[in-house]
């Protein structure tokens, strides 16, 4: 890893970069939902709803949602009766899944707190790997990539559902103009914090485009990837086979 790494528009330490992506999301875990709203125009739940379908989960099949603090997607993927283990660095997230899921019966959800990058579980524990919205907030990600490619089992999946760079012509600046301009503003008139919401447009814009992230996959050893690109590449499910 290098010795700074991309911080929204900033280029900072690792691990002051850890550190302040941990209080972005402590400080917006309970408007969590708001929070996606605000970014997509809630567009998000149909994305989540696009993304659980191309996982495809099975009926007893173990999968590890990473960055799942909230539970959007493990209870969306736990209604096909898969073991679900929802991992997230950070505890605030986790209490908000936590309550989520005891209010919804999602009783059999497995919740541990995780780093992506150092993860605690066995080689070949998983069939499928899932991160909606999470890879760019991590600091080292080819070393999370890596640590998906190491537990997940022999033909097992990986899927990553991220906010890209969209092609449509017109739509980007448009799209630029709310973002950088309403989101922040929402920010503070839904949470009362604007610096969250603008660091989290901030990453978007510094989050690699569609072809340089599906080269990141390769290299941690993924097979057969593929990007799937959704509004024009505003946001894209990735995917890989570890064979």
């Amino acid at each position: 890893m290098t010795d700074t790494v991309s911080f929204g528009y900033e280029d900072v330490a690792p691990d002051e970069k850890t550190r302040r992506v941990g209080g972005v999301f402590s400080s917006v875990a309970s408007r969590y939902d708001l929070m996606n709203d605000a970014m997509s125009g809630g567009m998000h739940r149909l994305w989540k709803d696009r993304f659980v379908r191309r996982v495809k989960p099975r009926d007893g099949e173990a999968i590890l949602d990473m960055a799942g603090g909230t539970g959007d997607i493990a209870f969306r993927l736990a209604e096909s009766g898969a073991a679900v283990t929802v991992a997230d660095i950070n505890p605030e997230m986790l209490a908000v899944g936590m309550e989520r899921s005891r209010k919804r019966g999602f009783e059999a959800l497995i919740w541990s707190d995780q780093n992506a990058e150092t993860l605690s579980f066995a080689d070949r524990s998983f069939d499928a790997y899932t991160i909606a919205f999470g890879i760019r907030n991590v600091t080292d990600i080819p070393a999370a990539l890596g640590e998906a490619h190491r537990v997940l089992k022999r033909g097992g999946r990986f899927f990553c559902l991220e906010f890209s760079t969209t092609q449509w012509p017109g739509f980007a600046e448009v799209y630029d103009a709310y973002s950088h301009r309403l989101v922040p503003q929402l920010g503070r008139l839904l949470a009362g914090d604007a610096d969250s919401y603008r660091y989290l447009i901030e990453s978007i814009r510094r989050f690699p485009d569609m072809p340089a992230f599906e080269a990141m996959i390769r290299d941690a050893g993924f097979l057969r990837t593929a990007v799937e690109p959704i509004a024009g590449g505003l946001v894209a499910i990735h995917s890989g086979w570890k064979i």
